[in-house]
């Protein structure tokens, strides 16, 4: 089906922000207003939006809901969210409410089990999130590291109906730095689940070097910051992605 590309709206106080290198203090707002956000994405031809409830990653449980049910209200393109679901009855609530896509991040690695639980309960409704730092899994808003690699953890879910893995490179995440494609692809290549490459995009180069390596396997890219400085056009990058 091609890579998607996905315009990325990170919550946090309510407003639309960026993070740099996953720090909190670092955030740096640019709109205030998330539903128009989204509305002017769809708008600029993109199929999908992938939206991140940042304070919800900090506190384990939703906090930006007014926020995402203003997104869902203000287009009709699918949305993928995560961000503080840990448990079912909380994917439950985001499904109910319109997004077509959830997000298990660091549930996925602290209850692998409701991952496997999830995707049997909602075929294809189930993302799991991969933030890596050095190839190392990081989880609670990346504040904390684990022990396993990227790719032990998305193997363990190889069977489970997972949609989509969301893998993103932290230090590459705000930084502007190019997305780690090596890493991203060799994780595709190694996995049958769809990939989508995130953190690090900047300019146009980085997804013609993401199509270029890994368009075989990828399942589309995610990029925030560069879109917002206006480095990234929405409707060029999809272009590019489809050609």
């Amino acid at each position: 089906m091609g890579m998607i590309f996905f315009p990325a709206i990170d919550l946090k106080d309510g407003q639309c922000v960026r993070l740099y290198k996953g720090e909190m203090e670092l955030a740096t707002v640019f709109a205030q207003d998330p539903g128009r956000q989204a509305a002017d994405f769809q708008a600029a031809g993109c199929r999908w939006i992938h939206v991140v409830d940042l304070n919800g990653a900090f506190v384990g449980k939703p906090v930006n809901a007014d926020a995402v049910e203003a997104i869902l209200k203000s287009v009709s393109v699918p949305i993928q969210l995560g961000g503080g679901i840990r448990s079912l009855d909380t994917v439950q609530l985001w499904l109910d409410k319109g997004v077509a896509r959830v997000i298990l991040g660091t549930a996925a690695l602290k209850d692998p089990d409701l991952v496997i639980r999830a995707c049997k309960a909602y075929p294809g409704k189930i993302a799991v999130g991969i933030d890596a730092r050095a190839g190392m899994v990081a989880v609670e808003g990346w504040a904390e590291a684990s022990d396993i690699t990227a790719l032990d953890l998305a193997r363990k879910f190889e069977d489970a109906g997972v949609a989509a893995i969301i893998y993103t490179d932290i230090e590459r995440d705000g930084a502007m730095g190019g997305p780690n494609v090596e890493a991203t692809v060799a994780l595709a290549r190694a996995v049958s689940i769809p990939v989508i490459a995130s953190g690090g995009v900047s300019k146009m180069d980085d997804l013609a070097a993401l199509k270029k390596t890994g368009g075989d396997v990828l399942a589309g890219v995610i990029a925030g910051r560069a879109v917002y400085d206006g480095r990234v056009h929405p409707r060029e990058a999809q272009a590019l992605l489809d050609s």
